[in-house]
């Protein structure tokens, strides 16, 4: 099978036409570091044709981590001899920027024999603003053929693929091996000079960019927008995702009603009961809220904000030791951490890289989320203030989620300042990309696939845990008493451990078993409460936890404890590969639990005095 490689700048519009050409679906958005790994995939067109994607780079003299990947990784391509094309994508609205790592691609092609065909990405932008691109004599000054094309709408990739099928010969001018060894100095000049004869007309194109950015880059209304937008997205977890889990509540109580009665085996009907609809469906209703804060970020990295969300922050984040760049993947943690972790290499800084390797896990990711709903929707009541502008339980997840990013500077600022320096920072550069309107159907699709994947990666988990407890909830007494179970000689055992936090045996067990992943709290909370309320109708698990008794500080004493302690094997396992060092994983995995204990120990005792 040959391969062909795809490589280009950042913000360029690459792994969209990636995902054109080969029907995949990798995530795509408007901020640089979105493709932080090697992607292959066939092309849909020539079935014998594997197309590898490599991470944006602006030059083959590789500064972050995640340029070194692409970097590294070419250039050992170019001395494959499967590989027999090479795909350059520059953005035609912005060619200064591109034609420089362009050429150097060019002419290390050309040293190993393969032919380059560059792609002029996003000419669609080029014709709304009735400019024009010559790309014949872009592609004589370059030596190379040049296809415009347009990822947004697919125009162009027709003759992408015609040209994957056909022979290309070399250009003459790189026959000769004077032409092989132009240094880089030379090819930054002649980049600058063609970028000047054949650029668009920047000021068309910026005008509208220009007029935003002095609303979003002010230095008070661009504050006032930060907050205001960041707020939007923690009360819409609530305010738009209640209709649909109201919904999947109502679906699964439906299908429990009609099927559990159907089972005659007593046991096979308490496990259908306890354990899957009590269980895995108590996890299963606050997935919505999961979709729902993808489809908020989505909308935010298309748009362009991510980036300009990045500058606004980084003179803040400057004072806890990190960098602006570090906002991208802090705030990526939001959704998942792995990611996340993955998103840091596109900082340059290995100290600050470092550093945000730490704040990452403290942020408040999806698996936290279905533990804070559960725990907000219990204690704190669903009405709104202020004319109906402000809900509280949307407020209260505002305040968690807020809380969990400050425990993260807060880390990092401690040990920016006690620890030395060995790295010789880097400055902070940042590209602005365009604005642009989201495309509604692949930010769809990424939420759709970022649900069904966090259902099915901790849906085997979630299941494997409730089975368990059930197991030993159930024998060997059938569920008659859960406090006599086997779970319940285990959860005694743990009681004076969490006892400080004024938990009782059963959330002791929720906790234990959740440092398999954070969301398993709700579904092994749904399987105890199952079994001890067998004799009952069906009730959500909000209402059995408010008839547990669980006075409120307890409960805020959990939201802290989630907020802070690392319970995500998969995390740990990432950070240990990414950092290079199983060391670091291990001190903070045991850090952050006592850092999170003595945390929850001290907001339980201080809310009892006033409660």
């Amino acid at each position: 099978m040959s391969k062909v490689l795809l490589i280009g700048s950042p913000n360029s519009g690459k792994s969209l036409l990636f995902n054109r050409l080969t029907g995949l679906h990798h995530k795509v958005a408007n901020f640089p570091g979105i493709t932080v790994d090697v992607s292959t995939g066939r092309l849909q067109d020539l079935p014998g044709m594997e197309l590898i994607d490599f991470p944006g780079t602006y030059s083959l003299q590789a500064i972050s981590a995640d340029e070194r990947v692409a970097v590294d990784y070419f250039e050992r391509s170019l001395d494959d001899d499967e590989v027999s094309h090479v795909l350059c994508v520059v953005d035609a609205t912005r060619l200064e920027k591109s034609l420089y790592f362009t050429l150097q691609v060019i002419r290390e092609s050309a040293r190993h024999g393969k032919p380059v065909t560059v792609l002029a990405n996003m000419m669609d932008v080029l014709e709304s603003h009735k400019l024009s691109l010559d790309v014949e004599q872009l592609a004589q000054a370059l030596q190379a053929p040049v296809l415009p094309v347009s990822g947004r709408s697919g125009k162009g990739l027709k003759a992408v693929v015609g040209a994957l099928k056909g022979e290309q010969v070399l250009p003459a001018t790189w026959a000769t091996g004077q032409s092989l060894e132009v240094p880089d100095e030379q090819l930054r000049i002649t980049a600058h000079q063609l970028a000047q004869r054949f650029g668009t007309r920047g000021d068309v194109l910026i005008r509208n960019q220009t007029r935003l950015d002095g609303i979003f880059l002010h230095s008070l209304a661009g504050g006032f927008a930060f907050f205001f937008i960041m707020y939007l997205l923690f009360q819409s977890i609530f305010t738009w995702a209640a209709p649909l889990m109201d919904a999947v509540e109502y679906v699964l109580g439906t299908v429990a009603n009609w099927v559990v009665p159907m089972i005659g085996n007593q046991t096979a009907r308490d496990f259908t009961s306890d354990a899957l609809f009590g269980g895995i469906g108590a996890f299963l209703v606050f997935v919505p809220q999961i979709f729902i804060l993808t489809f908020v970020i989505g909308l935010l990295e298309d748009s362009g904000y991510m980036a300009r969300a990045a500058l606004i922050c980084h003179k803040p984040l400057r004072l806890f030791g990190l960098t602006g760049k570090s906002f991208i993947p802090m705030l990526s943690g939001v959704a998942c951490a792995i990611p996340a972790i993955y998103a840091a290499r596109a900082i340059d800084s290995p100290r600050k890289r470092l550093l945000t390797y730490m704040a990452i896990p403290l942020m408040p990711c999806s698996a936290r989320l279905p533990v804070y709903t559960l725990l907000i929707a219990a204690f704190i009541p669903a009405t709104t203030g202020l004319g109906g502008l402000v809900g509280w339980q949307g407020l209260a997840m505002f305040a968690i989620y807020f809380f969990g990013m400050f425990c993260g500077l807060l880390v990092t600022a401690l040990v920016s300042r006690t620890s030395k320096d060995h790295y010789n920072d880097l400055p902070f550069v940042l590209e602005l990309p365009p604005y642009r309107l989201p495309s509604l159907k692949p930010l769809l699709r990424n939420c759709w696939n970022r649900s069904k994947h966090f259902v099915t990666k901790a849906g085997k988990i979630i299941f494997a845990v409730t089975v368990g407890v059930w197991v030993l909830g159930y024998f060997p007494n059938f569920g008659a008493d859960l406090g006599t179970s086997w779970l319940g000689h285990l959860g005694h055992f743990i009681e004076p451990l969490f006892a400080p936090l004024g938990l009782d045996w059963r959330y002791g067990v929720a906790i234990l078993s959740s440092f398999l992943a954070r969301e398993v709290f709700v579904g092994t909370l749904g399987t105890i409460f199952g079994i001890e309320s067998a004799d009952e109708q069906m009730a959500p698990l909000v209402q059995h936890i408010q008839n547990s008794d669980m006075a409120l500080g307890s409960g805020i004493a959990l939201l802290v404890f989630f907020a802070i302690a690392l319970q995500c094997i998969s995390t740990l396992a990432i950070l240990s590969k990414e950092s290079g060092s199983s060391s670091l994983a291990v001190k903070m995995f045991a850090g952050y639990f006592l850092f999170a204990y003595a945390a929850a120990v001290a907001v339980y005792q201080f809310t009892g005095l006033f409660t």
